[in-house]
C-alpha cells in the first residue's frame, strides 16, 4: 500500500479493495519504523489519524465519500491545526497549540484527508536545507546513508512523501521552498498562482510571497491536492476569487496535432549548472519537440537580479511579521528586568541564527535611511520582472527551466549564508511575479539522485502548467516509489 500514489489509493478505497484504516495503519507503522531516522515529522498524530480513517470508512460505507477521503497526509508545521502543536520549527512556538484551523488544512479536512502529523521545516520557513529547524534537519531518503538534504523550507514534507511516510503533503513556497526540495527528492512540487490558496492561519514569513501548495509523487496527485486546497477565502485579503478544479488523469496538452509554444529563458543559458542537469534538461526539451511543441527563446531581462530583490523584500516583510513574537501574548517568554528586557531576552532565546539574521537585514532595509535606496529599488525590480514574464507569455504559452543547479548536497555542506541564498536562483523570480510554477522530476543524475525541472505559466494557468508537467513526468519515467528510493 505504501507504493500507491494518491490517485491509485483513492481508486482502491472507492472499490473497497482497501480501507482507510488499513491504509493509515500501514503509514503509521512505517512512521514508527523510519520516522526517527528521517526526522521528517515534528509532531505525529496517530490517534487522530486512526479516528479520521474510521470516519472516512464510515462515510464511504454510507455512500457519502469525499474527494480525498482516507488519504493519509502530512501538514507542514507552518499551518495552524486546532488542538495540535504548531511550532514553525522554532523554539519561539515550541509549545504553541492554536485554537483555530488554517484555511488550507480545514479544506483538506473537509475533503476527507487523514492527518498523520506535522512536517518538519526550516525555522519560520527561512532556509534552504531545513537545517535551521529547532528540531534538527529532516533527511533525504535517497541514499539515506549519505545524510543528504531534503531541501528547504519544506524539507520535512518532501522527505515524508518520498520515503512513504505520507501519501501527500502541504508545503509553502516563498522563494522556491516547495520546488527546490521537491526537485532534489524526486517529487512533484507545485507553487500555485499567488492568491489561489489562502494564507490564513499559515504562520507568515513574507506575506506578498508566501504561497501554499502541494507536494506529491505524481502530477495527477498534485492536481487532486490543489483542487482541495484552492479557493477564495474572505479571511485572506490577498485571496483570489479564481478557483481550481480538475479531473484525473489530466488531459494531454500535447499530441494529436495540438500546438504549444514552450519558452526557454535566454538569461539562464549562462548560469552554471551540473552536466547532469544540462543533459537531462536538453533530453526533456527534445522530448517536448517530438510531441509537437515549438521551442522558443524568451527573455526575462532582470531575472538574474531577482535573487537580490528577493533577499531585500523577504527579510523586510519577515522583520515586520515576526514583530508579534514578543513574549507577551503567546509562545516563549523569558523574564527580564522590565518589559523591554523581557522582550529582548525572549526574542534572543526564541529565534535561531538565520531568523535573527533576516530580521536584522529587514529592519535595516526598512529604516528611513535605507528604505528608498534598497526596498523601493527592489520593488521596482520586482515590477520589472513581473512585466517581463507578461511580455514573455505573449511569445510563448509556457516556460520551462531547471529547478536547481544540481542534485541534493550533504547536510554537512559548509556553505556561507550567501551560498545558501544562491541556491534559490532558479525559483525566486516566480514568487516575485506571482506566477504558477511546478517542479517535476526530469530524470536521475549519474550519481543516482533525482533532478527536477520547472514548468512556469501565466497567472491562473495552473492547469496548463500541470498538464505540461505531466508530459515531462511521463518522458522522464523515474521510479520514485518509496520502497525503491529507500530500498525497503
Amino acid at each position: 500500500m505504501i507504493n500507491l500514489t494518491l490517485t491509485e489509493a483513492l481508486k482502491k478505497l472507492n472499490t473497497g479493495e482497501i480501507s482507510a484504516v488499513e491504509l493509515t495503519r500501514a503509514y503509521l507503522e512505517r512512521i514508527e519504523k523510519y520516522g526517527a531516522d528521517l526526522n521528517c515529522y515534528i509532531t505525529t498524530t496517530p490517534e487522530r489519524a486512526l479516528a479520521d480513517a474510521a470516519a472516512s470508512d464510515a462515510r464511504r460505507s454510507a455512500g457519502n465519500a469525499l474527494p480525498l477521503d482516507g488519504a493519509p497526509i502530512a501538514i507542514k508545521d507552518l499551518f495552524a491545526t486546532r488542538g495540535i502543536r504548531t511550532t514553525a520549527a522554532s523554539r519561539m512556538l515550541e509549545n504553541f497549540v492554536p485554537e483555530y484551523e488554517s484555511t488550507v488544512s480545514q479544506k483538506l479536512i473537509d475533503a476527507g484527508t487523514v492527518l498523520l502529523g506535522k512536517a518538519n521545516l526550516d525555522e519560520f520557513a527561512m532556509g534552504t536545507f531545513s537545517k535551521t529547524s529547532f528540531f534538527g534537519a529532516p533527511i533525504n531518503p535517497w541514499q539515506i546513508e549519505r545524510q543528504l538534504t531534503a531541501g528547504g523550507s519544506s524539507g520535512g514534507s518532501t522527505s515524508a512523501v518520498a520515503s512513504g511516510l505520507a501519501i501527500a503533503a502541504t508545503g509553502t513556497d516563498t522563494g522556491g521552498s516547495i520546488r527546490f526540495p521537491a526537485a532534489i527528492t524526486g517529487m512533484v512540487g507545485m507553487k500555485p498562482t499567488y492568491g489561489l490558496c489562502s494564507r490564513w492561519g499559515c504562520v507568515a514569513f513574507a506575506s506578498s510571497l508566501d504561497t501554499p501548495g502541494p507536494i506529491t509523487r505524481t502530477v495527477d496527485d498534485a492536481a487532486l491536492m490543489l483542487s482541495a486546497m484552492a479557493g477564495h477565502d474572505a479571511k485572506d485579503s490577498t485571496s483570489s476569487t479564481n478557483g481550481f478544479t480538475c479531473t484525473v488523469p489530466l488531459e494531454p496538452i500535447l499530441g494529436d496535432g495540438k500546438k504549444l509554444r514552450v519558452g526557454i529563458i535566454k538569461e539562464f543559458s549562462d548560469v552554471k549548472i551540473s552536466e547532469d542537469m544540462k543533459t537531462l534538461f536538453e533530453k526533456r526539451i527534445s522530448d517536448l519537440k517530438s510531441m509537437g511543441a515549438e521551442i522558443v527563446e524568451v527573455s526575462i531581462p532582470n531575472i538574474l537580479d531577482a535573487l537580490a530583490a528577493y533577499y531585500i523584500i523577504a527579510p523586510a516583510e519577515a522583520s515586520s511579521n515576526l514583530a508579534r513574537y514578543d513574549g507577551m501574548r503567546y509562545g516563549l517568554r523569558v523574564e527580564g528586568r522590565d518589559i523591554y528586557d523581557t522582550f529582548k531576552k525572549t526574542r534572543a532565546a526564541g529565534f535561531g541564527d538565520e531568523v535573527q539574521r533576516r530580521m536584522i537585514i529587514g529592519a535595516a532595509v526598512l529604516s528611513s535611511e535605507s528604505y528608498d535606496v534598497y526596498f523601493m529599488q527592489a520593488a521596482r525590480v520586482r515590477r520589472m520582472i513581473a512585466d517581463s514574464f507578461n511580455a514573455a507569455f505573449e511569445q510563448c504559452d509556457l516556460i520551462v527551466c531547471p529547478s536547481s543547479a544540481g542534485t541534493a548536497m550533504p547536510l554537512a555542506s559548509d556553505l556561507s549564508p550567501l551560498e545558501y541564498y544562491a541556491l534559490d536562483l532558479f525559483t525566486v523570480a516566480m514568487n516575485l511575479a506571482g506566477v504558477p510554477a511546478c517542479s517535476v522530476p526530469c530524470g536521475l543524475a549519474a550519481n543516482g539522485l533525482p533532478l527536477g525541472m520547472q514548468v512556469v505559466g501565466p497567472r491562473f494557468e495552473d492547469m496548463h502548467v500541470l498538464q505540461l508537467a505531466k508530459h515531462i513526468e511521463i518522458a522522464a519515467d523515474i521510479d520514485n516509489r518509496p520502497t525503491t528510493i529507500m530500498g525497503k
